[in-house]
């Protein structure tokens, strides 16, 4: 599916896509979660790589036939939604979740609250706040915002 500055959203392949992904996701996790350590991210890149690409439903956005972003679904739930840093502002996280809602209707997710790029993306995609947790999935004292995209 072709979308705004050349970029294709396809189906995610286990054995071509997950390396770079992996890649994808500590790039972009460095500086949308800098309030977690290198070690933190380290640990969770290789859960993203052998735990959660294998299992969720996982979309990717290339530009010039080269993997740029991804989202990854459980169900109707963003699990991760990512772009490599040198692709921002090119539209394909809009264009991962617009693929993600004409597939799914309603989505929800969960994002870190100090991550404020997030928060303000998934605002202006039209996702409102359902409620907040005062800890993230880890037990870390990191406040997460669950929000909910109307079909």
């Amino acid at each position: 599916m072709k979308h705004a500055h050349g970029a294709t959203v396809r189906a995610y392949s286990d054995t071509a896509d997950r390396m770079r992904l992996a890649e994808i996701w500590l790039d972009a996790s460095r500086i949308g979660h800098p309030f977690l350590t290198e070690e933190d991210l380290l640990a969770q890149q290789a859960k993203v790589r052998d735990v959660y690409l294998p299992q969720a439903e996982n979309w990717v956005a290339e530009i010039d036939c080269k993997p740029a972003g991804f989202i990854g679904l459980i169900d109707n739930f963003i699990g991760g939604l990512f772009v490599d840093p040198a692709a921002h502002g090119h539209g394909l996280g809009k264009a991962l979740v617009l693929h993600a809602a004409k597939l799914k209707g309603a989505l929800e997710v969960e994002v870190y609250a100090d991550n404020l790029s997030a928060v303000a993306f998934y605002q202006r995609m039209g996702f409102v706040e359902l409620l907040r947790h005062a800890h993230d999935d880890e037990g870390r004292p990191l406040e997460v915002i669950r929000m909910r995209r109307a079909a």
